[in-house]
């Protein structure tokens, strides 16, 4: 039975699970502990090899290791290129060899949102098709495509950025630099200024109550959102489009116009055959999906 380690750094806390098996692989514990984002690199990753420690202790060894992270890197050498909503130097620091020399092997490094793609694609919302478009919608908004259950990276590793597509051109600034991003009109921050309220959440709890304000908010959210996805559908075709994240708790309030968007936009692709469901592995997926992609190196390591 081989077993595998997938860590998951978020702003707030450092999730990890350990995935038993290969073919169809179960999850066999997990946990988490917080961040401490405050503190910067060094901290952060002394947190991560904390993580992975104690897993390890109890239930190690392992035969690989995926770390999630939430931004860009250097697949080559490791080092840290964007982390937009971590404080902090982080540009260049090398959080891979960091966190292999402690833990004492090869880390499979993996952007959070591909993560969350490939655990829902592989184990989740998306299992058994062979191309599944995820998006993943909190704080920013990141997504990754699977193509026969395998990452579609693109020729530079960094494809499937499907929250910065330009739906607003000279629209609100965006993280990564470009204007009108739909990560800049749609992200959790985003949708709670819309509605008035100091949170998403709040948003969502309104809204089921039947707060008007808070329902055009969504409502507004959801058409940035359809723009993109119809984009995407067009351009991938995939069979399965999965959506996570804090505002996929708007439930049908949010899917229902997306999957209207497409059928109104999308003319190329037959639409009636193109499902837009909920995630089902919760805040797990991204540890899950790191987790996935560690093991999925560690075979190509074998061949």
């Amino acid at each position: 039975m081989t077993r595998h380690l997938g860590l998951d750094l978020g702003g707030t806390n450092i999730k990890w699970v350990v995935l038993e098996g290969d073919g169809s692989p179960e999850v066999a514990a997990s946990g988490s502990l917080p961040t401490n984002a405050e503190g910067g690199p060094e901290t952060v990753s002394a947190r991560l090899i904390e993580a992975g420690g104690a897993a390890s202790t109890k239930h190690g060894p392992f035969d690989s290791i995926g770390l999630g992270v939430p931004g860009l890197f250097d697949s080559a050498t490791g080092r840290v290129t964007l982390f937009p909503n971590l404080p902090g130097l982080w540009t260049g620091f090398p959080l891979r060899d960091r966190i292999s020399a402690a833990l004492g092997g090869p880390i499979a490094m993996i952007n959070d949102a591909r993560a969350f793609a490939l655990a829902e694609s592989t184990m989740g919302a998306g299992k058994g098709a062979s191309i599944v478009v995820a998006m993943v919608l909190g704080t920013g908004v990141g997504g990754g495509i699977t193509i026969g259950g395998r990452l579609h990276l693109g020729a530079f590793g960094t494809a499937g950025e499907l929250g910065h597509q330009t739906v607003m051109p000279d629209g609100p600034m965006c993280g990564c630099g470009n204007r009108g991003c739909v990560e800049a009109l749609t992200k959790a921050g985003a949708l709670a200024a819309l509605a008035g309220k100091a949170t998403a959440e709040e948003v969502y709890e309104a809204a089921a109550r039947g707060d008007e304000t808070s329902r055009q908010a969504i409502a507004e959210v959801a058409g940035y959102l359809g723009i993109a996805l119809a984009n995407t559908v067009t351009l991938i075709g995939p069979e399965v489009v999965v959506i996570g994240g804090g505002i996929a708790a708007a439930g049908e309030l949010l899917l229902a116009p997306l999957r209207a968007a497409i059928r109104e936009r999308v003319t190329l692709v037959p639409v009636d055959r193109v499902s837009v469901v909920l995630a089902e592995l919760g805040s797990s997926a991204g540890a899950i999906g790191a987790a996935l992609a560690g093991r999925d190196q560690s075979e190509v390591r074998a061949r």
